[in-house]
């Protein structure tokens, strides 16, 4: 098993005092590491029952193409409002900082089946749970599966994304 902590590089103080940023530059420099990911991906998700791979932009673009293409499942984006070009569905969350935004393009969403969702870290779940309820409100998939590389479980994003298969490689556990 491959040691996944040991490729996330800890930065202490960013973006701001007290907060230790966890940052997967230093993983995906790593072939080994992210190839070690995609292996893990595939395990995992290879013979489930998923119709597409939806990714949360930007960092869970690196990750969910690998999945994608190793099993052949349609991606989908999640963007930042005003990104792409089609007549999108939008869904606003609220951050501690304000609100922000993230859309999908209408013409992505027209089928039925489960979804996965894709992301690099999960922190309180807020934009995990913003792409959920676009998803569910406005078409007839259902999210069934999440997966980051970083899970932050002190921060209770289980209660946010109560009903739904998480999986993460490395979770921490403490601020």
């Amino acid at each position: 098993m491959h040691n996944f902590d040991a490729d996330i590089r800890k930065v202490p103080d960013y973006p701001k005092k007290g907060i230790l940023f966890y940052d997967i530059t230093s993983l995906i420099s790593n072939p080994s590491a992210l190839r070690a990911v995609k292996e893990l991906m595939v395990e995992t998700y290879r013979g489930k029952e998923i119709a597409k791979i939806v990714a949360i932009e930007s960092r869970g673009f690196l990750f969910a193409p690998l999945l994608a293409d190793a099993l052949q499942i349609p991606l989908v984006l999640a963007r930042k409002k005003g990104k792409l070009p089609n007549k999108t569905f939008r869904e606003e969350y609220t951050l501690e900082y304000g609100t922000d935004s993230i859309e999908i393009q209408e013409i992505d969403l027209k089928e039925k089946g489960n979804i996965l969702v894709i992301d690099d870290l999960i922190a309180t779940g807020g934009t995990l749970k913003a792409v959920i309820n676009l998803i569910e409100k406005n078409s007839p998939a259902k999210v069934t599966d999440i997966f980051a590389v970083i899970g932050l479980p002190f921060l209770k994003y289980e209660t946010v994304l109560k009903g739904i298969r998480v999986k993460t490689l490395v979770n921490y556990d403490t601020e």
